[in-house]
């Protein structure tokens, strides 16, 4: 990504200040305010002591496997999919010794799960937060819920019937072991973390509620990410150890995105294929998000829609569409989503990983179901 804007650039397809003009601040700020957030909730071993107090209860490996499903995808709508991909490798790498089952099984699980249960939130992803940001829809934490909540928690429990039809045996033979729980890692981080976490559902109630009308303001996206770092950068000794670990990759990778999109947008070339978005039903524009981000990757396809999201001229379920499609390509290969790369990376670490085949095995038939629970549901409600 970084290579094609310094392309458009010195062949001088853009100019330095179209090039500027053309990044999006709030989103830069966002994702920065999460990866901080993210990273600390990691590194205290917060978010890992507590999940251990939750599945304590838990014996067997369908209960297991069930909870996984459920809870990660959950939380990536609070904490978007890459922040819970981050948190969740070591977690379910421990919970795979403690019930001694396939690591790879609950590899799938966490990778699964964080990517669909992103669908459902306009701070789940970057590409919802994209879709969030440019539609200026007044509350789009309804928005999404109230079109994309059920099919997603469908698509949750599809995750979890995909993933028993094929690892049935293991999965109903594992029981838990008992090995203690890992204590926290860092008790002045993690307290300052749960602050961090307690602000984000707090600002996502002032949001909804700002968004309804109830109260004269409505609080930005971007400042529920800020606010979950503000007390990590103000208040604790490891911010420069935490700011050093965040993914600057991903920040440079969207800068890149923003110069070389608007680079394409001067063209026209993708306006005249989208000129007939009218007449484009929510079955077209989810299989063209599935298939076309194994391409380009889910956020610049969405980046594509950019011009037609500004001018309002596609419709609210074609919005919630295009967040649908271009997110649950992430479960179709290893490479659809930065998530599950973060996963099979930092499983890598600890010696485990899962094969391009193994997660397309199980993906592609998932993948497939989804598309076809979203396109019904936003069928009915377009």
């Amino acid at each position: 990504m970084l290579g094609g804007a310094v392309a458009v650039l010195v062949s001088g397809q853009i100019t330095p200040y179209e090039a500027f003009s053309a990044i999006n601040f709030d989103v830069i700020l966002f994702l920065f305010g999460m990866l901080v957030a993210g990273e600390a909730l990691q590194r205290s071993g917060y978010l890992e002591s507590i999940a251990h107090q939750v599945f304590s209860g838990t014996v067997s490996g369908k209960t297991l496997v069930f909870l996984v499903v459920m809870l990660m995808g959950l939380l990536s709508a609070v904490l978007m999919n890459d922040t819970v991909a981050i948190i969740g490798t070591p977690l379910v790498l421990s919970f795979a010794t403690r019930y001694r089952i396939s690591p790879g099984i609950l590899l799938l699980a966490l990778c699964l799960s964080v990517t669909t249960g992103s669908v459902m939130s306009p701070i789940g992803n970057p590409q919802n937060f994209l879709i969030a940001n440019y539609s200026g829809l007044e509350n789009p934490f309804l928005t999404f819920f109230i079109g994309l909540g059920i099919p997603t928690l469908i698509s949750l429990g599809l995750v979890y019937l995909v993933l028993f039809l094929f690892y049935r045996q293991e999965i109903s033979e594992s029981r838990r072991q008992e090995i203690p729980a890992k204590p926290v890692l860092d008790p002045a981080l993690s307290r300052i973390a749960g602050i961090s976490l307690v602000i984000i559902f707090l600002a996502i109630g002032l949001r909804i509620i700002g968004g309804a009308g109830l109260i004269p303001f409505s609080l930005p996206l971007m400042l529920i990410a800020l606010g979950a770092a503000a007390p990590i950068l103000l208040f604790s000794s490891e911010r420069g150890s935490i700011l050093k670990s965040i993914d600057w990759a991903t920040l440079v990778f969207f800068l890149a995105l923003f110069v070389l999109m608007q680079s394409v947008f001067l063209t026209g070339f993708f306006q005249s294929i989208l000129s007939c978005h009218h007449a484009m039903p929510v079955s077209l524009i989810i299989g063209l998000g599935v298939i076309v981000s194994q391409f380009i990757s889910n956020v610049p396809f969405v980046a594509l829609f950019q011009p037609l999201i500004l001018e309002s001229a596609i419709s609210v379920p074609q919005v919630l569409a295009l967040a649908a499609g271009s997110t649950i390509a992430g479960n179709l290969t290893v490479m659809g989503a930065a998530s599950n790369v973060i996963v099979i990376q930092n499983a890598e670490k600890a010696g485990y990983s899962i094969s391009f085949w193994e997660f397309l095995k199980v993906g592609a038939p998932l993948t497939a179901l989804q598309a076809l629970v979203y396109i019904l549901f936003l069928g009915i409600i377009g």
